[in-house]
C-alpha cells in the first residue's frame, strides 16, 4: 500500500456498518483530506498506530480504542519501524444514542480493565462476523454490539472507582456462584491480598467480603421474586451459606 495514498471512501452512502481487522507495517496510511461523513473507531489489538489532526500526531496503543469525528480531516496508518494490528468499523451517528459520542474531533481512551478489554474484543469479534455473514438482522447485531462498546467506554469514563477496583467488581459478580479467595483475587489484579483489601475498601466504604454478601443477597431477593425458587434453593444458587456464622467463612472467602 503507497504512503499517503488518498483514499476515496467518505463514508457509507446508506449508513450500513462495514469493520475490518488489519495488521499493518509501517508503509501502511491513509489520508482523508475532506474527512467522512461517519464516524470511525478502532481498537488497538498489538503493536501501534497513528492519527494525525490539524498537524498533530497521536498515538494509539495495545489496549486503546479511538474514536474519529465525521467531518474531521485526518492522515493515519502505523508509524515508522512499528507494525499496527487493529479491528474498526464505520458506522453513522443516527444508528447511535448521541450522549455516547464524544465531542472532540479524535479521542483515544486507554481500556485499563482486562476484563472490559475482552468484552470490546468480542464485541468487535460478533461485528466482524456479522458483517460478514450478512444474515438476517446483521446490521441491527452490528450495531448493537457497537452501542455495547460505547457503553463500556462511557462507564469507564465516568466511573468513581479505581480500574484494578472495578476489575475486583466484575471478577465479584462473574464468579458469584464459585468459591472466592482474596488471594486469587488479588493475583489476577496484580496487587497483594492486603493491598487489595485496602484499595477496596477505600474505594467502596466496604470490604470485599460486605460487597460479595450484598451482591449475593441481591440476587438471592430476585430468584426468590421472580421464579419459584425457596430460600435454601435461592441461598444455594448463589453460594450464599446460610448456615455459617463467621465473618471469615460466610461467602467462602480468606482474607
Amino acid at each position: 500500500m503507497e504512503i499517503n495514498r488518498p483514499s476515496d471512501y467518505d463514508g457509507h452512502s446508506h449508513g450500513v456498518v462495514i469493520a475490518g481487522h488489519f495488521d499493518e507495517r509501517d508503509i501502511y496510511s491513509t489520508v482523508r483530506p475532506n474527512g467522512m461523513n461517519d464516524w470511525l473507531i478502532t481498537y488497538t489489538l498489538a503493536g501501534e498506530g497513528f492519527f494525525e489532526i490539524e498537524g498533530q500526531e497521536h498515538r494509539t496503543r495495545t489496549g486503546e480504542i479511538t474514536l474519529l469525528k465525521p467531518g474531521t480531516p485526518h492522515r493515519y496508518g502505523t508509524p515508522k519501524g512499528e507494525r499496527w494490528n487493529f479491528v474498526w468499523a464505520h458506522f453513522k451517528e443516527g444508528f447511535m444514542d448521541t450522549g455516547l459520542l464524544p465531542l472532540d474531533a479524535l479521542t483515544i481512551q486507554h481500556i485499563e480493565q482486562q476484563a472490559v478489554r475482552e468484552r470490546i474484543y468480542y464485541a468487535f469479534r460478533r461485528i466482524l462476523s456479522d458483517s460478514r455473514e450478512q444474515g438476517s438482522y446483521w446490521h441491527e447485531l452490528c450495531v448493537s454490539a457497537l452501542r455495547e462498546i460505547l457503553m463500556l467506554l462511557a462507564k469507564q469514563h465516568t466511573s468513581e472507582f479505581d480500574p484494578r477496583i472495578e476489575e475486583t467488581l466484575y471478577l465479584l459478580a462473574e464468579r458469584m456462584n464459585e468459591t472466592i479467595r482474596v488471594e486469587e483475587l488479588a493475583q489476577n489484579i496484580g496487587l497483594s491480598p492486603s493491598r487489595l483489601a485496602h484499595l477496596f475498601k477505600e474505594n467502596t466504604g466496604e470490604s470485599i467480603i460486605e460487597a460479595l454478601n450484598r451482591m449475593r443477597i441481591k440476587q438471592a431477593t430476585l430468584l426468590l421474586a421472580h421464579t419459584n425458587r425457596n430460600a435454601s434453593e435461592a441461598a444455594h444458587e448463589v453460594a450464599f451459606k446460610i448456615t455459617t456464622i463467621s465473618p471469615a467463612n460466610f461467602v467462602n472467602i480468606q482474607a
